[in-house]
């Protein structure tokens, strides 16, 4: 089967991305299952319309991270849909879940975890890696294939999870960062990983933001609140072909240009 993951969604210009390339990408890798991550779509979190909108452009989960709760509409939403999920390592009364159970090709059971990183973020979730282990012995029998988004800052918290998880899971990709790294790899034991996806929206950008408003933050002036970019877009991220048995045999990048008319 192959898995197609795609990057964190900027803003309206990315949802418009998703939906006029998701489908063509889908069709081109021939991939099977398709996982978005949503939770930049307004910016800071996503709204229950715009993540309506990314599982219509072709999305079977839709993935958050660090802006999960971002805007408040989304938290009934997140109790009420099992295919959006929140980090699993997160405060255990925080609402949605961070594991499902998906149906994926040829009668085969998905089991998708999101998950957030530690180093250099702004509050303190538990333990991913402690996380991860928990999550995958309780389901142990149920699944066929293990599938593990972890939304993190750090290079070597990512690659870490990567080795941690090798040969215990079919895949692993980062997000977050919103730059596409380039060392897609099998790891030795048979699970794909990237470092990280990178993001759907502006590229003339930065990080989505507008330009000015980045360099003008980064001098120490006074700005106001970020805008997303104008201008064309790009859909980034990642094909998984996994074999029978569960091992990843190819990791493939994604990057395709949206031209705005």
């Amino acid at each position: 089967m192959k898995i197609l993951t795609i990057g964190d969604v900027v803003g309206e210009a990315g949802l418009d991305a998703l939906h006029a390339l998701l489908r063509r990408i889908k069709r081109d890798t021939g991939a099977d299952f398709v996982i978005v991550n949503g939770e930049n779509a307004a910016g800071n979190g996503v709204l229950p319309r715009q993540a309506e909108d990314i599982f219509d452009a072709g999305a079977d989960v839709v993935t958050l991270g660090n802006h999960a709760f971002g805007k408040q509409q989304i938290v009934p939403y997140l109790d009420e849909h099992s295919d959006i999920l929140r980090p699993a390592n997160l405060a255990p009364q925080s609402p949605g879940q961070g594991w499902g159970i998906f149906d994926g090709p040829q009668g085969s059971r998905l089991l998708v975890i999101d998950l957030i990183g530690r180093c250099d973020m702004k509050y303190g979730p538990d333990n991913p890696f402690l996380c991860v282990d928990r999550i995958l012995k309780e389901n142990e029998g149920r699944y066929d294939v293990a599938l593990v988004e972890f939304h993190a800052n750090a290079t070597s918290e990512k690659l870490a999870m990567g080795y941690y998880l090798d040969g215990r899971v079919s895949a692993v990709w980062g997000t977050h960062t919103h730059v596409q790294t380039a060392d897609e790899r099998v790891n030795p034991k048979g699970t794909g990983y990237i470092t990280d996806l990178g993001m759907t929206g502006p590229y003339h950008s930065v990080l989505g933001v507008r330009i000015e408003q980045s360099i003008a933050m980064f001098r120490g002036d006074l700005t106001e609140y970020f805008k997303t970019a104008p201008g064309d877009c790009a859909v980034s991220g990642a094909v998984f072909e996994i074999e029978r048995g569960g091992k990843c045999v190819s990791v493939e990048r994604v990057w395709k240009e949206y031209k705005v008319r």
